[in-house]
């Protein structure tokens, strides 16, 4: 392979610009929490539903916005999963946002790491992530990218390689049964991830050594980037094959915050199976013109699009407030 030269001129560039990035960085990463009150944990595991709908729609407004700024989102699987991620951190995981290095906190991997958009409005919504540098996403020297990397507090694994996500979580489970620790692992998959082979590996390798610490979620919009699951790689028999595999699957509404709680609050962590939800979701759900619609699985809205949506996010919103 022939050598790289660089002139004098190229050198200097490079140097300046590789340390004019390192300070930008450095600068970001003092700001990466919020300056609002980080959330306690043990009042946020006893939200009620409506507080929760408000946040996960909130987040869902929050999310259009991001994804404008920025010019590029996978839009439409991001507010699928919105609602399932919510919930978790909001609502059902051991996290503390003030203690995130903590040895027995739970885990969460996001397998469809191209939704990374959904889990950064998440951590900010804690207050993980501070709005300045969730703002620099898209811009040229963020230290934020396309996937989750594990610079950004709260994000525990370097992912998007879609099919390595669970493996990862059989991992993590098993470590946590060979320290006597009690965390739980939660893995979210995408379904047109479910072609990877890597998958059903750890499926099996979840059954043989009885990880009933480990939750693996299929966000089941049933559409990918290249149109219907079903005409792509067929799943549709996910509650057999997974069963088959020893997995005690559970089928949950993915758009339904009160069904979300329910199922999660129902899974034994001492039958010796792992567990998965089967998420049944709408792809670009809240707005309008996005839902069930392939084209939306990466997309910036218009300015009028976005007009649109904001204003559709806002009523949903309101509409919440307003129950009893």
């Amino acid at each position: 392979m022939p050598s790289i030269v660089l002139s004098a001129f190229e050198k200097e560039n490079f140097t300046f610009d590789f340390l004019r990035f390192m300070k930008k960085v450095y600068i970001l990463r003092k700001n990466w929490y919020s300056p609002k009150k980080l959330y306690d944990n043990s009042k946020t595991r006893n939200m009620n539903t409506k507080d929760l709908k408000i946040i996960s729609e909130t987040n869902r407004k929050r999310l259009l916005e991001v994804i404008y700024n920025a010019k590029a989102g996978h839009t439409g699987g991001d507010l699928s999963c919105l609602n399932m991620m919510t919930v978790l951190y909001h609502h059902y995981m051991n996290i503390d946002p003030k203690d995130l290095k903590n040895p027995n906190r739970d885990r969460f991997i996001l397998s469809k790491g191209h939704c990374v958009e959904s889990l950064f409005v998440v951590l900010e919504s804690l207050g993980i992530l501070s709005t300045e540098v969730l703002n620099t996403l898209g811009k040229y020297d963020s230290p934020l990218a396309g996937h989750p990397t594990i610079n950004v507090p709260g994000i525990e694994v370097n992912s998007g390689a879609l099919g390595h996500g669970l493996p990862i979580g059989v991992g993590m489970a098993i470590a946590a049964k060979m320290n006597k620790q009690s965390y739980k692992t939660f893995v979210m998959m995408g379904d047109g991830e479910q072609g990877e082979g890597s998958i059903y590996e750890a499926a099996m390798a979840g059954n043989q050594y009885k990880l009933d610490n480990l939750v693996a979620i299929i966000d089941r919009n049933m559409l990918q980037i290249s149109g219907c699951t079903e005409d792509v790689m067929a799943i549709d028999n996910v509650v057999e094959k997974w069963s088959a595999f020893g997995w005690d699957v559970i089928v949950v509404n993915g758009d339904s915050i009160e069904d979300i709680i329910e199922k999660l609050d129902s899974i034994d962590y001492t039958c010796g199976k792992p567990h998965l939800l089967l998420s049944k979701t709408t792809k670009g759900l809240g707005v309008s013109y996005m839902e069930n619609v392939a084209k939306w699985h990466h997309g910036v809205p218009s300015e009028e699009q976005y007009n649109q949506a904001m204003e559709e996010l806002e009523a949903r919103i309101q509409k919440v407030k307003e129950e009893a």
